[in-house]
């Protein structure tokens, strides 16, 4: 897989980029950047070619698929901007500010049999695997709730992209996200959003903390998500079943050389579970790859819009709009 890289952020050069170039099967050719000298600059210790401009990028014949991590508020233009020209797309979460750009980018990509993947690379990591596990052996019984938490303390001021409204900023679209995302990874594709409550700070126009209800009535789940920024730090999920309760305590950020832990509670006492560290982001590489190379992007298209859908009902319920 050739790949380019549309924009310089750091997700993109700490951690995407360098993913990228650790897989034998994947080549990184370019990153493009707003002007010349900060694309050579971010460019040079990769050894690739830098682009000073997005449009040269996407010019560029042999690149096959483009990361995406530019500001949400850019995501539908650039994304189906590279759909055009015939490039795959990997995309920053939040993929889009909207159903609508997201049922337009996914109706685009599926016209013309390219895939479009949101970038939650924490569903790759093993952790996620061995809760599948234990919930499949019955650790604790069946499963009544969910409940996922993903806020964290200030970042920086006014400068952070994330407390920019034209930005496409707020909490809901970042670490919201990750908690709707883990629902449905998790139970599956049909919760809806029964309930919901955005807070907003007046000072930069953007939602500041929230929560939402989720209930799949076919399976009789309900999950609780909360999310927000300049909060106590938390990063987990807990599934509580009729015998047991499940908790991942470092479910979304666990860095390569990181070892999370899985409390198991039981009637007969409380395991910590320690788990060998694992690196997402080459993990979730390697999905992309596979799904491209077996013509597998249907699911994530659809895993797109199902997740465009719980971030509208969540917009609309919790006063957004």
């Amino acid at each position: 897989m050739k790949w380019g890289v549309l924009g310089a952020a750091n997700i993109a050069l700490r951690s995407v980029m360098p993913a990228i170039q650790a897989i034998p099967e994947n080549e990184l050719v370019a990153i493009a950047s707003r002007s010349q000298a900060n694309a050579d600059e971010v460019a040079a210790p990769f050894g690739i070619a830098g682009l000073g401009s997005y449009d040269a990028l996407l010019d560029v014949d042999s690149i096959e698929a483009v990361y995406i991590p530019l500001p949400n508020s850019l995501h539908y233009e650039w994304v189906t901007r590279a759909l055009e020209a015939g490039k795959h797309v990997l995309v920053e979460k939040s993929a889009f500010v909207s159903l609508e750009e997201a049922e337009k980018a996914v109706a685009l990509a599926r016209s013309k049999g390219l895939a479009i993947v949101e970038n939650f690379q924490f569903q790759h990591h093993l952790q996620h695997r061995v809760v599948r596990q234990l919930l499949q052996e019955g650790a604790i019984g069946e499963v009544r709730s969910i409940r996922a938490s993903f806020g964290f303390p200030p970042f920086g001021g006014d400068a952070n992209i994330r407390y920019k409204k034209e930005l496409g900023g707020g909490a809901l679209l970042d670490s919201g996200a990750y908690t709707l995302k883990a629902t449905s990874f998790l139970f599956g594709n049909n919760f809806n959003v029964k309930a919901a409550q955005l807070s907003y700070n007046g000072q930069y126009g953007v939602d500041w903390f929230g929560g939402a209800f989720l209930v799949d009535e076919a399976q009789g789940l309900f999950s609780e998500v909360a999310w927000g920024f300049e909060n106590f730090y938390q990063c987990n999920y807990e599934i509580w079943g009729s015998a047991g309760k499940l908790t991942a305590t470092r479910a979304y950020t666990a860095k390569a050389d990181f070892q999370p832990s899985l409390i198991l509670e039981q009637a007969g006492g409380t395991r910590e579970l320690k788990l060998e560290a694992d690196d997402h982001f080459n993990n979730m590489l390697l999905h992309f790859n596979r799904i491209i190379t077996d013509g597998r992007s249907e699911e994530e298209l659809e895993n797109i819009l199902v997740q465009a859908r719980l971030i509208d009902g969540v917009q609309r319920l919790g006063g957004w709009r």
